[in-house]
């Protein structure tokens, strides 16, 4: 994926309120990664989706690096932190398991995009093009439901990271406590995510049928700013509608390439799924191996 300007590394480094920085240097490194995030929180577009991936990924380097070390081992090992560590493990699988549901519901989505492409440039009759974009739309109906239950689960992973309780002191609490942030912050990313996959849950109403023709009509040069605005995925389902809608063949390569654009878009979001989703893996097995030696 493009190089995000959440990867920026600050020429002052954020001194860490989650553990003396002198003892882990890792943990600067970690918060600042968290409050990239935590500021990207606000915008939701194809840009800072992947911003926020490609934050995700730097984060879960340096807590890998944070794990390997002797003394978080030690923290975490001892035997009055088992309920919360129990509790991080669990919560990696289901982090893992939204993960899952966010690749297949973009993968869906690819098919059927790829599947009107093909269609579309073997021109075919606007009726054979009918039934595909029902079915592409059938399947989008699949995956926002699937969806809809990964942001549940979500929502109820946080209500419980926020009533969860374990000793704060010292600096086995304090290992707790920073990978708890990482927690949080990871579950209101992948919030984002999921949300901008899914795109509006309702059809455009009848009222913005003509502005998305007229949009078809005229191929304006968007600056740069409305470029990232954009939700390349919802777009193009808008630009679907409205091509069966109007029944206007002439606007056959609009329609083309507002596909390619959304194919685009989730080939990157799939790129940086996938390597988060290993990152989290990784992060599990080495939580797992040191606690059963």
């Amino acid at each position: 994926m493009a190089a995000s300007p959440l990867n920026v590394q600050p020429s002052v480094h954020a001194r860490s309120n989650s553990l003396p920085s002198r003892e882990h240097p890792m943990a600067s490194q970690i918060d600042e990664n968290l409050n990239r995030l935590r500021a990207s929180q606000s915008a939701s577009t194809s840009s800072s989706v992947g911003d926020k991936l490609n934050c995700l990924q730097d984060l879960y380097d340096y807590v890998d690096m944070f794990l390997q070390l002797p003394h978080t081992q030690q923290a975490l090992a001892q035997e009055q932190q088992r309920k919360p560590v129990d509790e991080l493990l669990d919560g990696f699988l289901l982090l893992l398991d939204v993960c899952g549901t966010a690749k297949d519901a973009l993968l869906l989505t690819k098919e059927g995009t790829q599947e009107l492409q093909s269609i579309l440039r073997r021109r075919r009759g606007l009726e054979g093009l009918s039934n595909e974009v029902r079915k592409y739309f059938t399947s989008r109906k699949a995956a926002r439901k699937a969806i809809c239950k990964a942001l549940k689960n979500l929502k109820h992973m946080e209500n419980k990271l926020t009533t969860s309780s374990f000793s704060k002191d010292g600096e086995t609490g304090a290992v707790i406590g920073t990978l708890k942030q990482v927690e949080a912050v990871i579950i209101s990313v992948l919030e984002s995510i999921l949300t901008f996959i899914s795109g509006p849950e309702a059809e455009l109403k009848s009222s913005r049928w003509s502005l998305v023709s007229k949009l078809l009509h005229q191929k304006r040069v968007m600056c740069e700013e409305a470029e990232q605005n954009t939700n390349e995925i919802a777009y193009a389902e808008a630009v679907l509608r409205s091509f069966i809608k109007s029944g206007n063949t002439k606007h056959v390569e609009n329609v083309q390439n507002e596909l390619q654009n959304s194919e685009m878009c989730i080939r990157d979001l799939e790129e940086g799924l996938e390597s988060f989703f290993r990152r989290l893996i990784k992060a599990r097995v080495t939580v797992l191996n040191f606690l059963n030696c």
